[in-house]
């Protein structure tokens, strides 16, 4: 599935604490912000720089979600309230915007993350300013991405386009198997075979076939436990 990440801001490269779009607006109403990581020393963290901004107004951890413009969630948790949401009722109602802030920084789970209509997508270790703008950003209906993961995501998007063969061929690569096993087991030539594989290694950017497989464990094209095989 391809995404167009045109629309997420990639602003804190700038460090100026703006917005793709301009400056931050004055708004006399604050941004109501709900905290509800699972890392309680990362909460602090977030509590501490977001509780001193006056345009920010925190909400108590037993604060209900709709009473927020965005919520600060862990990756697990951002997960399970998308999919939560998306199973509930829908009333008409605003829904608060989902930031997570994470140590998670590969490509496919990014991806996931934004497959399931997360809105804003940060690091643990992001500087306060991209915190900041990433909260105003959200706050304003749009999305938020930092430079270095949006360069991230859409290169992967970019190489990765598989088709139905070489995904077939990469399944049993990853088992280890040989290029006449895999001609045997789909029913194609050998010939065929080097040629699926050398364009996993071109789309992959791979060099061998144990790198090949190590790079699409990496972007959850195979399983976890598929790259300790070789």
């Amino acid at each position: 599935m391809r995404l167009d990440t045109r629309n997420w801001s990639h602003a804190a490269h700038s460090g100026n604490g703006m917005a793709a779009g301009g400056a931050i607006d004055n708004h006399e109403s604050k941004v109501r912000v709900l905290i509800a990581h699972s890392d309680a020393i990362v909460s602090a963290g977030l509590s501490a720089l977001l509780g001193v901004e006056c345009d920010m107004q925190l909400a108590t951890p037993e604060a209900h979600p709709a009473t927020a413009d965005v919520i600060i969630l862990d990756y697990k948790g951002a997960l399970e309230h998308m999919r939560q949401r998306a199973n509930a009722p829908q009333h008409g109602e605003p829904q608060a915007r989902v930031l997570i802030v994470t140590q998670m920084e590969r490509e496919w789970e990014v991806r996931t993350a934004m497959m399931a209509g997360i809105h804003g997508y940060l690091l643990q270790n992001c500087a306060a300013e991209q915190l900041l703008t990433a909260v105003r950003t959200l706050s304003r209906g749009m999305r938020y991405l930092s430079a270095d993961l949006s360069r991230c995501v859409a290169d992967s998007f970019t190489r990765i386009n598989l088709t139905s063969r070489e995904t077939d061929v990469l399944q049993l690569l990853a088992q280890g198997q040989c290029n006449k096993s895999i001609a045997r087991e789909l029913g194609i030539g050998v010939g065929t075979v080097k040629t699926h594989v050398k364009g996993l290694f071109d789309k992959l950017g791979a060099t061998a076939r144990t790198h090949a497989v190590v790079l699409a464990t990496r972007r959850g094209l195979v399983g976890e436990g598929s790259a300790s095989r070789h």
